[in-house]
């Protein structure tokens, strides 16, 4: 089943009595030019929508772990429930698009054991070319009964990541002159880790953030030998964020992978772990 909703069936079921909880992750790099996610979304957000804050919220502090690694499980319960989401709560993210925040609102919702998570396909700048009524207005803070069940999912560390590479397929999904060592504009090791494979993100989507469709994603990772074979698969990038959206292309495409949460800003705080480049 797929994990997309596009504007205009969103905006159909939030017609409807019994709608989604739709969540607000409007997210930018620090130390990015440009409003903050949060300042985003007290500019404009869907109607309704509760803010929450994937810096704080979707990830622990950075440190030894990673620049975005797992977060405390109970601050993301405490998170889905001011934004009234219950157990058994249907739910929709979003971000600015393309999705790159709100995949890992994604993959995070679901590794604490909430079921039903989707993700508004090209975000919020679809939802406003689609028509879609936007506001200012923070809605009151609800009164969920979300309780995490953390490990819903599977999750890789350093370790789990290097035998990937050796006995499956280790992608990632950093841009090209990143993985070959050419350019590191974020973390203070260049290259990435040995016997992965590259497959950038921005792959995964058309120009307008949407993605790619089912078919063409399972072309797109079936060219580097991904989703062919019953071997594991891993996906990492710089931190964790970035490489969410790459497991939700997959899931598109009918691809099993595991997410390896640390990436490369965990890889390299251990100097004894290799490096490789081009």
């Amino acid at each position: 089943m797929s994990a997309l909703v596009d504007a205009a069936d969103l905006r159909a079921e939030l017609a409807q009595p019994s709608p989604p909880v739709v969540i607000d992750v409007q997210w930018v790099l620090t130390g990015a030019q440009g409003p903050s996610g949060r300042e985003r979304y007290a500019a404009e957000h869907l109607p309704g929508a509760a803010y929450v804050d994937l810096d704080a919220e979707l990830a622990g502090p950075p440190g030894p772990r990673g620049r975005h690694p797992l977060p405390d499980p109970q601050v993301v319960a405490a998170a889905l429930r001011r934004a009234g989401v219950d157990q058994d709560s249907r739910v929709v993210v979003y971000d600015q698009g393309p999705s790159f925040a709100a995949a890992r609102a994604w993959w995070v919702l679901r590794w604490v054991g909430l079921q039903d998570v989707r993700v508004l396909d090209g975000g919020l700048s679809a939802w406003v070319e689609d028509g879609g009524p936007t506001t200012a207005e923070v809605p009151v803070a609800g009164a969920g009964a979300f309780t995490a069940r953390p490990g819903s999912l599977p999750v890789l560390d350093a370790d789990a990541a290097a035998k990937v590479a050796r006995t499956g397929t280790l992608v990632d999904a950093r841009a090209a002159e990143r993985f070959a060592g050419l350019s590191e504009p974020i973390d203070p090791v260049a290259g990435h880790i040995p016997g992965a494979v590259n497959a950038p993100t921005t792959d995964n989507a058309r120009p307008d953030g949407r993605f790619l469709e089912p078919a063409g994603l399972r072309e797109h990772y079936s060219r580097l030998g991904i989703g062919t074979a019953s071997a594991p698969v891993g996906v990492y990038c710089g931190s964790g964020v970035t490489a969410a959206h790459a497991l939700l292309a997959m899931h598109e495409a009918g691809i099993d992978a595991a997410l390896y949460v640390g990436s490369w800003s965990e890889w390299i705080t251990d100097p004894a772990r290799p490096v490789a480049t081009a």
